[in-house]
């Protein structure tokens, strides 16, 4: 098979798939290694300079931000796999076509969402009972995440879409830019140090506003100046113009796959307005334990991204029989990389927490509690992640919906509120496995099961009409609920 052009992409299709699922997925794995010691070397400076109340108002406003980037996510996410299954056919036209789509349409509702988010940030931190000591930083941290929305999604789909076409590197590379440039302003615009203004909680924002603009225009220029597959130039930039059967196909998948997101974060949202009525030293407790969760679900999401890329350009070139061995790799080394993490953090968690907080804290205990439960969690979720992104990669992305809106609405939801008179707040901490358990089976059921396979995504032909594209690419009836 030939490579993808200028080099900079890989093609997914041949040799080893063990070998090549884990050289494309480390670069995603240090990339999400990055991303998340970024976020926790910034926690462990707003603890440290601001206190316990401001680290509770960065984890409130990072649930928040999580909610309103899966509202534009799934359209990236569609356009990655139409990028992927192109270039496993070898056709860059139709991956810049689709990709220049995805652009259109997420910078537009990214301008929407970080609007109303602006305007709506105090409402939305009512709504989730963030402790009045810690809501006024909130209110702050949040609003000025806001503003650099749009640039933080351009570099993430460019990203994506770089991912895509098989280049793991350059996204990596570009991770590390930001990561340095947030965490080293961090500590000097919250204290003021040297020529830089005294910022407080505000500074930290403005710090990873910044890291996120950097990175965004340097991914621009970069794809510019090599050349890269997913470039547009000439009269290939009226792809930025969304074509409408390309919108009808990224809209439809799109959207159950950044409602997907969105169930995690209501889900994400209900709780941590559950463990905040618990007092500010469980939900310290919980912001240090979503710290380490970070870590602990990093294989999955770099394996699952991996998955998905290959399996989308081996379906692109009609490789059927490579895309359960490759789900099946994904599972194996997933497990493996995803245990050894989970034994690290257990054995090691009060020192590690203790750089989040003071040692003495009282909400250290706490999260040591909620280790020894809920982190096996993350052992299951991964097996589930693996296999929505092999089925995603294919187009079917209702039944991933579905299966999480059934596993963290009636039952994580259900276990931790209505528990709790038995269980008290363990009832919230346990919700976490046994809806897991929940969720991998359904997952399995529907990967070993259901009708994924004759699914058909493409991105269509010049001129064909947006009602036969989504016709082409349509779940089919009968087929969506998970219920076997």
């Amino acid at each position: 098979m030939a490579q993808p052009p200028n080099g900079r992409g890989r093609d997914l299709t041949t040799g080893p798939i063990g070998w090549t699922l884990l050289a494309f997925a480390l670069p995603t794995l240090a990339s999400n290694i990055l991303q998340t010691l970024n976020g926790s070397i910034n926690s462990i400076w707003v603890g440290r300079f601001l206190g316990e109340s401001a680290l509770a108002a960065t984890s409130n406003a990072t649930i928040v931000m999580f909610l309103t980037f899966g509202a534009v996510f799934g359209f990236g996410m569609a356009a990655s796999i139409l990028v992927g299954q192109s270039m496993g056919r070898h056709d860059v036209e139709a991956a810049r076509r689709a990709f220049g789509s995805a652009v259109g349409l997420v910078v537009i509702a990214a301008f929407v969402v970080a609007t109303l988010g602006y305007v709506f940030a105090p409402e939305i931190l009512h709504v989730m009972a963030t402790p009045g000591d810690a809501q006024a930083m909130a209110l702050i941290y949040l609003r000025v995440i806001f503003l650099g929305l749009p640039l933080s999604m351009l570099g993430l789909l460019i990203q994506m879409g770089l991912r895509g076409t098989g280049d793991a590197i350059t996204p990596m590379w570009f991770m590390v830019l930001s990561a340095c440039i947030d965490a080293g302003l961090n500590p000097l615009l919250i204290r003021g140090i040297g020529p830089f203004p005294q910022m407080g909680i505000a500074g930290a924002a403005t710090a990873t506003l910044i890291a996120s603009a950097v990175s965004a225009v340097g991914l621009v220029v970069y794809v510019y100046a090599r050349d890269l597959p997913i470039r547009l130039r000439g009269a290939e930039l009226r792809y930025l113009i969304p074509d409408l059967a390309l919108v009808r196909i990224i809209v439809t998948k799109g959207v159950p796959m950044a409602a997907q997101m969105l169930v995690m974060s209501v889900s994400g949202l209900t709780m941590i307005g559950l463990v905040n009525r618990q007092g500010v030293e469980t939900a310290a407790a919980y912001a240090v334990s979503q710290q380490l969760w970070n870590y602990i679900q990093m294989p999955a999401m770099a394996i699952g991204a991996a998955v998905s890329s290959m399996v989308a350009q081996n379906i692109g070139a009609g490789l059927w029989d490579r895309v359960s061995r490759i789900t099946r790799s994904g599972i194996v080394y997933n497990s493996i990389i995803t245990l050894v993490v989970i034994a690290a953090i257990i054995l090691f968690d009060r020192p590690v927490m203790s750089l989040f907080v003071a040692s003495t804290s009282p909400a250290i205990p706490i999260a040591r509690h909620i280790q020894l439960i809920a982190s096996w969690t993350f052992l299951l979720f991964g097996a589930t992640m693996v296999l929505f992104a092999t089925v995603r990669a294919n187009g079917a992305t209702l039944a991933p919906l579905v299966i999480l809106i059934v596993s963290l609405i009636p039952f994580r939801i259900g276990i931790a509120s209505l528990g709790r008179p038995l269980l008290g707040a363990d009832a919230l901490w346990w919700a976490f496995p046994l809806s897991s358990v929940v969720s991998l089976a359904l997952a399995a059921w529907y990967f070993l099961r259901g009708g994924w396979r004759s699914q058909v995504m493409a991105v269509p032909e010049h001129g064909e009409t947006a009602k036969e594209s989504v016709r082409a690419t349509s779940e089919p009836a009968g087929r969506l609920h998970p219920s076997g």
